[in-house]
């Protein structure tokens, strides 16, 4: 009987190395189908051709050996077509190339499945028969749903095999990876990895003293069973015995001879512990993984669990600031905010994400700091760069593993760059921001992160177009208080009076987490964020609104804007709230004043309530990051579909235009604060479209000043007219940098066609 496909595919997943997974595959492929030989071949971009990677039923000298270009042979046209062929005798096939190496005589029946991810093809796994007849429905079905599946799988370990070979090559590991642009700027630095590794990510090295490893290993052992009893003991008076036999559990594992000894067994045989480690806790792992019983299954996951654990106190736990390098070049899978602000902003030079997206809330972050960013890096083996020297060009998304000294100098060239430009930037500090032929366009700054420092730069600003209250809940581990909340708005009002102060209230969910209050969903961008989460707890919503109200007295600069507004009747509930606040503050003697009510148009069902909502709010503000995703159906992001994410697509313009329409036709402001307005092609855009004013981060504000100086308001319509009529993004954007061209400004199109 043929094996299920996703058992092999659990044991795939356990392999730790490409060559491993790929035997895995072609043994149980092999002996699943009863067939005579089984192979895979995988794509090496470097030489453009197919390289036999794994076999069975072949020639044994062949694997690593044999090697078919990219238009040859089956292999080559099950590639190229992206789809399965079934021949009873491959000899027949117009595409066939006779590879002696192989001893592909004797075979006749020919089975060939494409391993592709996210559209890409990766490799073409074979099944042989001797026999002259086609595979059955059965083999062929279960092929194609074992590549399919492997897909992932496969991916991972070929980035992480691909990496390591040029980290080692001759060039002495100098590798250009490229990813998504997300904050501006250049920096070098050392990599501090932020978190512990995942154990399938560690690398393999050999122990340089093996005394010195076992100790270690020992030493994690016991510190992750102290762990567990302390918690074991924090959690008697909350949890039931049942549930605290958990804990035993976990500890009786810990006290295991097959976990200790095997671990010290390949310590001693050369490995480091990490490695040790890893190989010792997925080899448990997989045995529980073989048992049919899904309770004793379930225990894979609790060894691998320990395995973390431990790993966390081998890699010493947490970093003191003594130990941070003085440039810091700090990576991770993810980062959030609480592991940037760990790191000193003095040390912090730069940032790279393997996941994340140029409008993720960690790229807001980092620009905000001004820090130069990389994202979604993918695959990279994060665990192989610990301490590595890297470059970091944040404009064109292109990081640089241990670069040259040539690299070095070129990337401080970049630098100079940069401060030339700033510095023609720096001239136009006092020049007002408005278009050739006179027309003033109101640019605000966006904040969120160390506004508490801002009254010192205040007066370079005509206002705050967008302060995320977020911020401030999120860096906590409690909610603040509603003192706490109003000496913050309080300072923030008083630094820019009597300019304008647009706070949003609080928008939390989506991937903005409150580290003390857990909201776990399938699809959390639609689902409890913003207003939504924050009418279901007015406790939290009322001392908020109370905060801002009093915050708000005597200077009667505030503007409050409220989130994620879909429909009418939220409004009307938190109108209703507010006037609650403000009876109660009145009631209690303390002074209070109502602020300017705005609503963020974000949310498509909003576009078409504008003139209901008109008549219960004072003004609009579109935020396009979250308006782009819904309206293209795009999670910002998720790596797969990055791709598909771009504000400048025709339904997007067309829609921001058909806003400022409805608005206007109400007699009402609007303005734009998400990342398209600090962008200055697009902000370009939205002047011709008609935007009234544009909030964004204080580092782009200099870049779009310069491009609005730029202009004349009759150009600006003039493209935005001719943007109107594009029928694909590409094309926008060509519009776009041609424009900023042709006035000597293309020194902004690199971070422009890079962010947008």
């Amino acid at each position: 009987m043929m094996a299920n496909s996703r058992q092999i595919v659990k044991e795939v997943n356990n392999a730790t190395q490409l060559n491993e997974a790929l035997s895995l595959v072609v043994d149980r492929s092999k002996s699943s189908m009863d067939t005579d030989a089984c192979s895979v071949y995988m794509n090496d971009a470097q030489t453009g051709q197919y390289l036999l990677m794994a076999a069975e039923g072949m020639i044994p000298d062949a694997v690593d050996n044999v090697r078919i270009k990219h238009n040859e042979g089956l292999v080559g046209w099950v590639a190229a077509h992206e789809e399965v062929i079934n021949l009873s005798n491959a000899a027949d096939h117009p595409g066939f190339l006779h590879i002696p190496e192989i001893g592909d005589d004797s075979f006749h029946g020919f089975m060939g499945a494409p391993i592709l991810h996210h559209g890409r093809i990766l490799g073409v796994m074979v099944a042989q028969k001797i026999e002259q007849r086609c595979f059955d429905n059965e083999e062929v079905a279960f092929f194609t749903t074992l590549a399919a599946q492997l897909g992932g799988t496969i991916h991972h370990l070929l980035a992480k095999w691909d990496f390591t070979r040029q980290l080692y090559s001759p060039s002495q590991g100098r590798l250009f990876i490229r990813g998504i642009p997300c904050a501006p700027g250049v920096a070098i630095g050392n990599i501090l990895l932020s978190q512990p590794l995942d154990l399938q990510s560690i690398p393999d090295r050999s122990a340089p003293d093996a005394d010195t490893e076992e100790r270690a290993f020992k030493a994690a052992v016991l510190a992750t069973k102290q762990e567990m009893h302390a918690s074991s003991k924090r959690m008697s008076d909350y949890l039931p015995g049942e549930v605290l036999s958990l804990f035993d559990a976990h500890i009786m594992m810990l006290e295991s001879d097959r976990l200790n000894a095997q671990t010290v067994a390949r310590i001693r045989n050369g490995q480091w512990a990490r490695g040790a480690l890893r190989d010792t806790i997925l080899e448990l792992a997989q045995v529980f993984e073989k048992i049919d019983d899904p309770h004793l299954a379930g225990r894979a996951e609790d060894i691998r669990s320990i395995g973390r654990h431990i790993l966390i106190h081998l890699q010493g736990g947490g970093t003191t600031s003594g130990e941070y390098p003085q440039q810091c070049i700090l990576a991770g899978t993810e980062l959030s905010l609480s592991e940037i602000s760990t790191v000193p902003r003095d040390r912090l030079a730069g940032i790279i994400c393997m996941n994340g997206s140029a409008l993720s809330h960690t790229t807001i972050i980092c620009r905000e700091l001004g820090i130069p960013a990389v994202m979604g890096l993918g695959d990279l083996p994060i665990g192989y760069l610990e301490d590595c020297k890297i470059a970091v060009d944040g404009n064109q998304g292109v990081v640089c593993i241990n670069p040259s000294p040539k690299d070095i100098n070129e990337f401080k060239q970049r630098i100079k760059e940069e401060l030339v430009i700033s510095a023609q930037l720096e001239t136009l500090h006092d020049q007002p921001a408005e278009t050739l032929d006179g027309v003033p366009i109101p640019l605000y700054v966006n904040l969120g992160i160390g506004a508490d420092n801002m009254e010192i730069h205040a007066d370079e600003h005509e206002g705050v177009g967008l302060y995320r209250t977020e911020f401030f809940f999120m860096s906590r581990n409690t909610l603040p208080t509603e003192d706490e909340q109003y000496a913050l708005y309080r300072n923030l009002l008083e630094s820019f009076a009597p300019k304008p102060v647009t706070i949003r209230t609080l928008d939390a969910g989506g991937d903005k987490i409150l580290p003390f209050f857990s909201i776990a969903e399938a699809n959390p961008f639609l689902g409890w964020r913003g207003i939504r989460f924050t009418l279901d707890h007015p406790e939290i919503f009322l001392a908020q609104l109370r905060a801002l109200l009093r915050a708000n007295s005597g200077l009667n600069n505030l503007q409050v804007l409220f989130p994620m507004i879909s429909r009418v009747s939220e409004i009307d509930a938190t109108l209703a709230l507010m006037d609650r606040a403000y009876i109660e503050l009145v009631t209690e003697g303390q002074a209070a004043s109502k602020p300017q009510i705005g609503a963020m148009i974000e949310v498509p069902s909003a576009v078409y309530s504008i003139a209901a909502l008109s008549k219960r709010v004072d003004f609009f503000s579109i935020g396009t990051n979250d308006l782009t995703q819904y309206l293209l159906a795009v999670d910002r992001n998720n790596p797969r579909v990055q791709g598909f994410y771009d504000n400048l697509h025709p339904a997007v313009i067309h829609v921001i235009h058909d806003i400022v329409q409805r608005v206007h036709l109400q007699n009402k402001p609007v303005s734009v604060c998400g990342e398209m307005a600090g962008n200055p092609a697009s902000a370009l855009l939205l002047l011709g479209i008609g935007v009234d004013s544009l909030s964004m981060n204080p580092s782009s504000l200099p870049r779009v000043k310069w491009t609005i100086r730029s202009f004349t308001k009759t150009q600006a319509i003039a493209l935005s007219q001719k943007a109107l009529t594009i029928e694909n993004e590409a094309d926008t954007h060509q519009l776009l940098n041609t424009a900023l061209n042709d006035v000597g400004l293309g020194a902004l199109v690199c971070a422009n066609l890079m962010s947008s």
